[in-house]
């Protein structure tokens, strides 16, 4: 049986992001179902498919799985490759993973994810010089520790799939992650990156609450969407 995926627009939905890039890069076979953002609040929408009233979903037979962190967990029952195979690196990976599914708050606040444009951010606050500061620790580290090109090694995995979307977030808001931003591109021209790159940016509608958390961000710069 197939899975389905479910997820919202390409620009905006970070969450989205971690799992269908997850199964792409795994070659884990699943039916891409899209379920757009159109309002500020989308919750009574969505609670007509997901318990939980959000995106993304993982659907498996009479399995609804919500939750990026829940879907990955889910996956890692089944499919080998969800973590690396070294103990040293999968503890690294599911620690930052970890990390970032609870945590950079002030990241997700400061920066939402807006694939499609270029943003000069306002002065950074405290608590997002502290995030970012710690996204480049996580990377350098992972680098250093396990050689890359990805986070945790030679091997895409789950930790690369939970950062991808501060790696649009680096690039939209140039970010300085030091010498992390070697993964930064590395992410960034990957075939399944690059794919969701291109929906974004086909993309047509707006969603109004997004489009105010992106110009309270900063001055857009350049915007590449349709």
């Amino acid at each position: 049986m197939t899975y389905t995926l479910i997820t919202a627009n390409r620009n905006y939905s970070s969450w989205s992001l971690r799992p269908w890039l997850l199964m792409k890069a795994l070659g884990i076979p699943f039916v891409d179902r899209f379920e757009p953002f159109t309002k500020p609040d989308n919750f009574a929408d969505f609670r007509k498919f997901s318990p939980t009233g959000q995106v993304p979903l993982l659907i498996d037979g009479e399995r609804a799985v919500p939750d990026s962190m829940g879907i990955t967990l889910y996956l890692a029952d089944r499919h080998a490759g969800i973590w690396p195979a070294d103990p040293e690196a999968r503890i690294f990976a599911m620690g930052a993973v970890c990390e970032m599914h609870g945590g950079f708050g002030h990241l997700r606040n400061d920066c939402t994810m807006n694939v499609g444009v270029r943003v000069t951010p306002k002065p950074m606050s405290e608590g997002l010089h502290r995030n970012v500061n710690r996204v480049r620790e996580i990377f350098e580290e992972g680098l250093a520790r396990f050689g890359g090109p990805w986070l945790a090694g030679a091997e895409f995995s789950a930790v690369d799939a939970f950062y991808a979307p501060v790696a649009f977030r680096i690039r939209t808001y140039g970010l300085d992650v030091g010498k992390g931003q070697a993964w930064v591109e590395h992410v960034l021209a990957q075939p399944d990156m690059l794919e969701w790159e291109a929906q974004a940016l086909a993309e047509t509608w707006r969603e109004e609450s997004h489009e105010a958390e992106l110009a309270a961000a900063g001055v857009i710069t350049a915007d590449f969407r349709r």
